[in-house]
């Protein structure tokens, strides 16, 4: 967000499932208790609901004001946790998608990749605990990362990957680079 706003660039960051008082307190029902507390179609059912009105509330008034929104998670993740690690049939997330937010879709999506392997690794050397998503099994991951990287094949005008097991300062310049590149930003 620095970077963004040493650059001239009014930004709001933001977050999924949550950003808004009423998508927070679904945030909540979705990320604590057990791994097994929702089936997927009850979890893509609160996610959308979340996702609402958080676009409803947060993301389309700050677009409106010329702000540009930088969220961690959006209709992406729903289609490759709930659709491809979960199994709900990806026809029905998108009607879901298209009855809850319309045709409303970012301008970029920065797809961060990094092996399962790495990925728990770095999960657990966090403090605190892990959210039930986190606490799913390594199978439930690979699909999970197999889903994303099908999504950003298939809108390669959308998406970029970028590779999160260099370091943090790496990562950050990857970043910057992709959105110098898309949209004509100079750092």
């Amino acid at each position: 967000m620095g970077a963004l706003e040493r650059a001239g660039i009014a930004a709001k960051a933001t977050r999924e499932p949550g950003g808004s008082p009423g998508a927070e307190a679904i945030r909540q029902l979705l990320i604590e208790g057990d791994s097994e507390r929702w089936d997927a179609i009850g979890e893509a059912l609160l996610l959308y609901a979340a996702r609402r009105e958080h676009l409803d509330h947060l993301i389309l008034p700050a677009l409106g004001e010329g702000s540009w929104v930088i969220c961690d998670r959006f209709n992406d993740s729903t289609i490759a946790y709930q659709g491809y690690g979960r199994g709900v049939p990806l026809d029905q997330l998108a009607l879901l998608q298209r009855f809850a937010i319309g045709d409303f879709t970012p301008d970029l999506t920065l797809i961060l990749d990094l092996p399962v392997d790495q990925g728990f690794a770095r999960a657990a050397s966090r403090p605190g605990h892990a959210d039930r998503f986190e606490r799913l099994d390594r199978a439930f991951h690979e699909r999970l990362r197999t889903g994303f990287q099908a999504i950003a094949a298939s809108e390669p005008e959308r998406c970029e990957v970028i590779d999160v097991s260099v370091s943090a300062d790496d990562v950050h310049r990857a970043i910057r680079a992709t959105i110098a590149k898309r949209f004509g930003v100079k750092f």
